[in-house]
């Protein structure tokens, strides 16, 4: 066997199929795992976004719930938030040159903005992952599919550090 066999590429053209999926899903987006399984103790993903999908606002509560994103293809924008509901940073990256990577401590309330049709963004996290575990969503942020998801997600996509995002622009 050659020493190159168990080598993964992941290509130009599987990634723009992965957008082309996460285009025609209900959720607009879609991932594609590089960890062979779900409790591998390294988590490697391909997460295609399209503008529109919403990602609840949410938090990796576990001590070593930190999560890496790359940005691929496209633009994003990563919003971290304080307990409140209210913008604490807001880090814009994109592929075509400027900043291009985020790590989010355990423990930080967080969302995701696709700013590009196209967009794809490589993730990295420990393992392993557990639905009911992996996230804590934010009570003040509506859930995904509800009737309030999109007037957030239109808060979040022009949410600077300051703006409170929280259903109904709620201020403690």
């Amino acid at each position: 066997m050659s020493p190159l066999a168990d080598l993964k590429l992941f290509t130009a053209g599987m990634l723009a199929g992965l957008s082309e999926e996460a285009a025609r899903s209900s959720r607009l987006r879609k991932n594609l795992n590089v960890h062979p399984v779900l409790d591998d103790p390294v988590q490697r993903l391909f997460n295609a976004m399209e503008p529109g999908t919403y990602a609840r606002p949410h938090r990796h509560s576990r001590p070593d719930g930190w999560e890496l994103m790359v940005v691929v293809r496209g633009a994003f924008s990563v919003l971290h938030l304080d307990d409140h509901g209210r913008v604490a940073e807001r880090i814009d990256l994109r592929a075509d040159g400027g900043d291009c990577a985020v790590e989010i401590p355990a423990g930080v309330w967080h969302t995701v903005v696709s700013r590009a049709s196209g967009t794809v963004m490589f993730e990295v996290k420990p393992g392993p992952y557990s639905p009911v575990t992996d996230k804590d969503f934010a009570g003040w942020a509506p859930a995904e599919g509800s009737a309030e998801a999109p007037a957030m997600l239109c808060r979040l996509e022009s949410a600077q550090p300051g703006d409170w995002i929280a259903s109904g622009g709620f201020q403690p």
